[in-house]
């Protein structure tokens, strides 16, 4: 069945690109575990979700459906639906900006973490860890 227009345009217009739903559950289990950041850090490239400065780590809270999540098979997904020329494009310029963005946090000396929104949900606390371990990485390497 298809989706009602209006309905859509609703759906989209309550998607925002910053304190998303991902976000406020990263961040609260990051503040629970003593870690301050800054967010929407945007003295960096691509204005990370979450910045821990102190680290010098930036992590991005992706949603799967703007962010391309198993790419190929989205794609063909799109292909099949609604304005695919649209939606095809505008992913494809996002992943190929976070990849940019990325490089350019490498070179100033960031560790970068994407998180899809769905690990983040289910699996925060695995979350924690592997930004745990960057922390430990971090420290590991200045002591060299």
């Amino acid at each position: 069945m298809p989706k009602d227009p209006a309905a859509t345009s609703n759906n989209m217009r309550n998607i925002h690109s910053q304190d998303t739903t991902i976000e406020l559950q990263l961040r609260k289990a990051l503040w629970h575990r003593g870690y301050r950041y800054r967010k929407n850090y945007k003295a960096l490239p691509g204005s990370p979700d979450i910045v821990l400065t102190k680290y010098k780590i930036a992590i991005f809270c992706d949603g799967e459906f703007f962010h391309g999540k198993d790419w190929e098979i989205l794609k063909l997904r799109l292909e099949k639906g609604k304005n695919p020329d649209y939606w095809i494009k505008k992913i494809e310029r996002n992943r190929e900006r976070d990849w940019e963005n990325d490089k350019k946090l490498l070179f100033l000396g960031y560790t970068v973490i994407h998180f899809w929104g769905k690990d983040i949900l289910k699996h925060t606390e695995e979350c924690i860890q592997t930004i745990e371990e960057s922390i430990l990485d971090n420290k590991l390497s200045d002591m060299e």
